[in-house]
């Protein structure tokens, strides 16, 4: 066999271990471009989300994690874009899938392949701890369109029909609906629906549902 051939097979057997192992690290770890895109993220860290890593690739990591000072994320930011490899770390709360806040510490190392290569941020997070109480959103941040989305989603309405009802198109329900997961941290529709009621937000008491 030749020696070439015998060192690829190598670096593919090495490359499946070091899955392996990144999949069994009980830290929440994410491999991200430098523009905060998900590439790749192990269960620890999906499981602060309540849902599987193949769900998190393609979401921005800030979209997740709220950083408590914009000033951080400047830092990591102008570092990225003068090639410099260091450690950043960044205070940051999220809601964890029971609805509570959390708080904890997400770091940002700079890495790639080589010297040459382009940058990648592997992001680790320390959870600190959690809110005493299940985080709720402000008034002000459930609209009254919001609400009137929320409450015909409840009753099974399709896309088309909760957009007729309100003076909507199907582009701007589904750009409400979206915002929504990503204020509440859910993954879809039906768990969307959950925590409206979890919230207050939806009358536990109506049908046909109806804001609170």
């Amino acid at each position: 066999m030749p020696q070439d051939i015998l060192e690829n097979g190598d670096l593919v057997d090495w490359r499946n271990r070091a899955l392996l192992v990144f999949d069994r690290v009980p830290v929440p770890v994410a491999v991200c471009r430098t523009d905060g895109a998900v590439l790749l993220a192990n269960p620890a860290m999906a499981a602060e989300w309540g849902t599987s890593p193949g769900r998190l690739p393609g979401r921005n990591v800030l979209e997740l994690f709220h950083p408590s000072s914009a000033e951080q994320v400047h830092r990591i930011v102008e570092a990225v874009r003068r090639g410099r490899r260091s450690r950043y770390p960044m205070r940051v709360e999220w809601t964890g899938p029971d609805g509570r806040g959390r708080y904890g510490e997400l770091t940002a190392d700079t890495v790639s392949d080589s010297a040459d290569a382009p940058l990648w941020l592997l992001v680790l997070l320390r959870v600190l701890g959690t809110r005493a109480e299940p985080a709720r959103p402000a008034a002000v941040e459930v609209t009254g369109t919001e609400k009137r989305i929320l409450a015909l989603a409840a009753s099974g309405a399709t896309t088309d029909r909760i957009a007729r009802s309100v003076g909507l198109t199907v582009d701007g329900v589904n750009y409400h609906l979206t915002r929504l997961c990503r204020r509440w941290g859910v993954p879809g529709r039906t768990a969307l629906v959950a925590r409206a009621y979890v919230l207050g937000v939806l009358a536990a008491d109506a049908w046909p549902p109806a804001p609170r």
